[in-house]
């Protein structure tokens, strides 16, 4: 897939350049929240960037920015302050979404889709494990917040924050949550036994 020229989206005298590009100057000589501000506004328009370009994987486009972000704070000595900043961020950007879609490529050849097997090389659908449906039933016994901690957190494999976000529940609290709940657990499962 052919990418458009970076000057589409990022024209010198646009007010994202022209806002950026003194903020940039200062944070390249030492000026910590100029730098700071400027990865803020620089984020802000990565999202909008790879947000557009990645509608089917929108999982993605978080990873992406900081991925830039990172490349940015690590290649800042090679900025040209005879360029546009707006023309160096979305250059990095572009090999940023090269590479996902390299790598994406690479993945998802290696995964037939199920749609097109006969019917009798479909894989067996195996019944619910014992202890899976053990599990559903001692956390049945939790109360509703330690459940859904729990949940979140060691079934679905998310983090703290991630938890934290979808729950509506303060990190301290979701950690207490899990505590009290695995406690909970042990001992169900001890008395069950």
């Amino acid at each position: 897939m052919a990418l458009p020229n970076e000057s589409n989206y990022a024209r010198p005298l646009d007010e994202f350049e022209l806002t950026l590009k003194p903020m940039w100057l200062r944070a390249q000589a030492g000026d910590a929240l100029a730098y700071r501000d400027s990865l803020a506004k620089i984020a802000q328009r990565l999202r909008r960037f790879y947000g557009r370009r990645l509608q089917a994987l929108p999982d993605e486009v978080e990873d992406l920015v900081q991925e830039t972000l990172l490349a940015l704070h690590v290649q800042r000595g090679t900025y040209d302050d005879t360029l546009p900043v707006s023309s160096w961020v979305f250059a990095i950007a572009r090999h940023k979404l090269v590479d996902l879609w390299r790598r994406r490529g690479r993945r998802d050849n290696l995964n037939d889709s199920l749609d097109d097997l006969a019917e009798d090389q479909h894989p067996l659908v195996q019944e619910e494990l014992p202890s899976r449906r053990d599990l559903a039933v001692l956390l049945e016994q939790l109360s509703e917040s330690q459940r859904k901690a729990i949940l979140l957190t060691k079934i679905e494999g998310l983090s703290m924050i991630e938890a934290s976000e979808r729950s509506g529940v303060s990190v301290a609290a979701l950690k207490v949550q899990v505590h009290r709940g695995l406690k909970q657990l042990a001992s169900l499962a001890r008395s069950n036994s």
